[in-house]
């Protein structure tokens, strides 16, 4: 039977909206958007203190976002008991409750690994639990449980990418092309969490590296460096080589709707301040430039 043309546009939509449906996975919620970037630090950036902390400090900096990584101590009443997958049901109320004290929304977790699929799983279902956005990590080796995961969980995975190791040429993450090759056969919710700053360990310039990753950006781990092919320290937004206004541009050129973490390896005991100022050249970008 021939179908009308008004009847192939209803059946085009339809595949359209079924399409979107399957790759649509569980999204950053615009409360938490500032200048349109859901914009919030990595609690690694608090590791000398508990999650809780960092929560607190999250908030304090202008945040409603943040990305958790494995293993950070909970709390001060509880130092024995770790933000992690495998947390019992008892921490996890009291990290949910910790969340919504100080109106700070978990988007991300990472940079994780399992060991295997069972491992995997409970990264997924703790993602689930916390109604994650992604995660982020490193494990190679595992693609194709993260894959098969992705697609039964509906939650985004983004590589990371760690600088270059000149002593270790097995380690290929460090390179956009690599990663771009590694997920460019699989499922559209598996692509790259782009980190600013190792890149230019690497000696590569950000803005370039966006662009080889294209459609394929799930999070970022936004940092401004002094200077490209040498390890140096982060510093504010907008003050060093990164190009982080370009950087921005090119997130939003290409529709990126994911998370960015100020991940502030500096300052360590008293960064703060500086990731507020960092919160803030986001935001006012965003609102220059709708």
């Amino acid at each position: 039977m021939k179908l009308s043309p008004r009847l192939l546009s209803f059946a085009a939509l339809a595949s359209l909206a079924l399409a979107v449906g399957v790759f649509a996975a569980n999204p950053v919620p615009d409360s938490v958007k500032q200048g349109g970037f859901a914009i919030g630090p990595q609690a690694y950036s608090f590791n000398r203190f508990t999650a809780f902390e960092a929560v607190e400090k999250a908030a304090a900096a202008g945040a409603k976002c943040i990305e958790f990584y494995p293993g950070q101590k909970l709390s001060k009443e509880k130092p024995d008991s770790k933000l992690h997958h495998t947390m019992n049901d008892e921490d996890f109320a009291a990290l949910q409750a910790k969340l919504k004290q100080h109106d700070v929304t978990a988007v991300n977790y990472g940079v994780v690994g399992g060991k295997d699929e069972a491992e995997w799983r409970k990264i997924f279902e703790f993602a689930k639990k916390l109604n994650l956005y992604a995660i982020t990590t490193e494990d190679v080796k595992n693609i194709d449980v993260i894959e098969k995961l992705v697609k039964e969980f509906d939650i985004k995975v983004g590589y990371h990418e760690h600088a270059k190791r000149p002593l270790d040429r097995s380690y290929q993450l460090w390179d956009p092309n690599y990663v771009a090759q590694l997920v460019k056969d699989r499922d559209p919710r598996i692509g790259a969490c782009a980190d600013t700053g190792h890149w230019q360990t690497s000696g590569l310039k950000p803005v370039d590296c966006l662009k080889i990753l294209k459609g394929r950006i799930i999070s970022s781990h936004l940092k401004d460096r002094e200077a490209i092919g040498e390890k140096k320290p982060d510093i504010v937004y907008g003050t060093g080589v990164s190009d982080i206004a370009g950087c921005l541009a090119e997130l939003k050129a290409q529709g990126f709707d994911g998370n960015i973490s100020v991940e502030y390896e500096n300052k360590w005991e008293d960064n703060v301040p500086d990731i507020k100022t960092c919160i803030e050249f986001v935001k006012n970008w965003g609102e220059k430039n709708k």
